[in-house]
């Protein structure tokens, strides 16, 4: 499925947006207000310089000992930004996130102008379900043909999921 087919595309508000000479404590205080992750920091243009996550304020801000109340936020963003295109496909995007650990994904146009912001969140969301869709039809071709039913399959991965809960709680 591609980005622009998900609901979570077309249904997201617009993305919280800074330029990059705006102080770090504007960004902390609207993504603690508004519970959210991270802002993308935009030129003139609409394009992308950066993006400040979570990550950043830890690692670089927090660790640096920098004051946020006076440090741009151009000290501090990550400004290698991958960026997907509305047409790329949702699972190439959800395990190149997951490989190289990063969650958000700003969603750009032909341009390079910002779209719209996803995060893995939004990607996870839709996998659930498709991960099972295709776990019962990977489980139906295995089981044509055979006397096991499908319910036996999910009791003993049931069972299995149950003994190994048990036995982490112990160790």
């Amino acid at each position: 499925m591609k980005i622009k087919d998900r609901p979570e595309f077309k249904n997201k508000p617009s993305p919280f947006v800074l330029k990059s000479g705006d102080m770090v404590y504007s960004a902390i205080a609207t993504m603690a207000e508004k519970n959210i992750g991270s802002v993308v920091i935009l030129d003139n243009d609409r394009k992308i310089e950066g993006i400040v996550t979570e990550r950043d304020l830890m690692r670089r801000l927090l660790s640096g000992s920098l004051d946020a109340a006076t440090t741009p936020l151009s000290a501090i963003m990550t400004r290698e930004v991958k960026t997907a295109s509305p047409d790329d496909h949702v699972i190439d995007w959800l395990r190149q996130m997951s490989n190289e650990r990063f969650r958000h994904l700003p969603v750009v146009d032909g341009d390079g102008r910002l779209i719209n912001l996803l995060s893995q969140g939004d990607f996870v969301s839709f996998t659930w379900p498709e991960l099972l869709l295709n776990l019962r039809d990977k489980a139906g071709e295995t089981m044509r043909g055979k006397s096991a039913p499908i319910p036996i399959m999910i009791g003993g991965l049931m069972v299995y999921t149950l003994v190994m809960v048990a036995l982490f709680r112990f160790v």
